[in-house]
């Protein structure tokens, strides 16, 4: 009997409770956000917008003179011309290279530039700086004939004394006979 009335009183207390919990009121909602129903997430993947397209222009005059000298330098604004073993006339990839930098120096016509002359490893150190010197030269005349104002450039031969790759291949000696060009002023 004890067994049946802890059964009878158990479940008595269940029944409450559930009638207890059923029977509250939920509060009436105080603003139109509340009463809005719950947002049902759908079965079909909700569309975001892509973020905009970067600008396809490079940078702005404000931008580019803002920048400090190492900055501009670092960007790669301009490119390097490079150049045939023992040879100073401009193959057509650095004629390419030079017409781009060219347009590049108009569009800021109050940066000054410089342009490094580098030869690689091979021959003595008076020839190096006069191929060198040549080299850079050669990419001044182009920049000129495109209509860089001459009075904005300057010329240096660095010979091979300031190698850009210091491995003895073809691959690395390639890329140390150049007209390396630097920003100087803005």
């Amino acid at each position: 009997m004890t067994m049946r009335r802890s059964v009878l009183l158990g479940s008595t207390i269940l029944f409450l409770g559930l009638l207890a919990v059923s029977g509250c009121k939920k509060k009436a909602p105080s603003t139109a956000a509340e009463s809005r129903p719950a947002a049902v997430p759908s079965t079909s993947e909700t569309k975001v917008p892509p973020p905009p397209a970067p600008s396809t222009t490079r940078d702005t005059e404000a931008d580019v003179l803002s920048q400090d000298l190492a900055e501009l330098n670092r960007r790669g604004y301009l490119t390097d011309a490079f150049y045939d073993y023992d040879k100073y006339n401009l193959r057509d990839d650095a004629r390419s290279a030079l017409s781009t930098d060219a347009t590049w120096l108009q569009k800021y016509p109050s940066v000054k530039i410089m342009i490094e002359g580098h030869c690689d490893e091979r021959g003595t150190q008076a020839y190096n700086l006069s191929l060198g010197d040549r080299r850079a030269n050669a990419a001044k005349e182009y920049l000129v004939s495109l209509g860089v104002a001459e009075s904005k450039i300057r010329t240096v031969s660095y010979g091979k004394e300031r190698p850009f790759c210091t491995d003895s291949n073809e691959s690395c000696w390639q890329q140390n006979r150049r007209a390396h060009i630097v920003v100087t002023a803005k």
